[in-house]
């Protein structure tokens, strides 16, 4: 495979340490329960990880495509196995709530994006002001809790959950202004599926 399909630029760079820290990460917050700030490190170095890729790509113009799909699947995955690892941990629908609507919402959106980029419109559903102040609130949330016992009993999680919470609203009125400005879109997009199906029908009728 040429190597231009694997580009090695310090963005790239960084985004492949990101998603090489998750099983140590997953390992730390299992295994060293008596050490929980370990854990929280380790997410926090990778969520400012996921910022400093972004602005040495811009500033160094060292954006490339393999960057553009690598960096958001890894903050993806980083976030998602927090949150599996939290909802795990607290076991209850306190947890489970926001960090199901979190997941879910990475799902919709990335399937959403998926279909506009094979419709040629993927600009419609680009990050949001309000896509990046909730991204900033849920992984200051996420620290908070992985660093303390998973225990109502303890202020700073509650003050953690309490972020998790507002995340999870951002993530719904977030979710909903991307599928406001994709529907034209997707009602195009259908209404061409449908037409092109009642043709072939059509013609193998005919």
């Amino acid at each position: 495979m040429p190597r231009e399909s694997f580009p090695v630029t310090l963005p790239n760079t960084l985004t492949l340490v990101r998603i090489a820290l998750i099983p140590v990460f997953v390992l730390t917050y299992i295994f060293m329960d008596d050490m929980l700030w370990v854990s929280a490190v380790l997410f926090a170095c990778a969520a400012f990880t996921d910022w400093l890729d972004g602005f040495l790509a811009r500033q160094l113009g060292q954006g490339t495509a393999f960057g553009a799909f690598l960096d958001p699947v890894a903050d993806k995955l980083i976030v998602v196995t927090a949150l599996v690892l939290l909802i795990e941990s607290h076991s209850n629908l306190v947890m489970t709530l926001p960090g199901l609507i979190i997941v879910g919402r990475e799902i919709i959106i990335s399937a959403l994006r998926e279909w506009m980029a094979e419709m040629n419109r993927r600009g419609l559903v680009g990050v949001s002001w309000l896509g990046k102040i909730k991204t900033g609130v849920q992984m200051i949330a996420i620290v908070v809790l992985l660093a303390n016992p998973p225990s109502m009993a303890f202020p700073w999680v509650i003050v953690g959950m309490l972020l998790l919470y507002v995340a999870a609203l951002m993530t719904l009125w977030s979710m909903f202004l991307y599928l406001q400005a994709a529907w034209p879109t997707l009602r195009d997009g259908l209404y061409e599926q449908e037409t092109s199906a009642v043709v072939e029908e059509e013609d193998d009728s005919a």
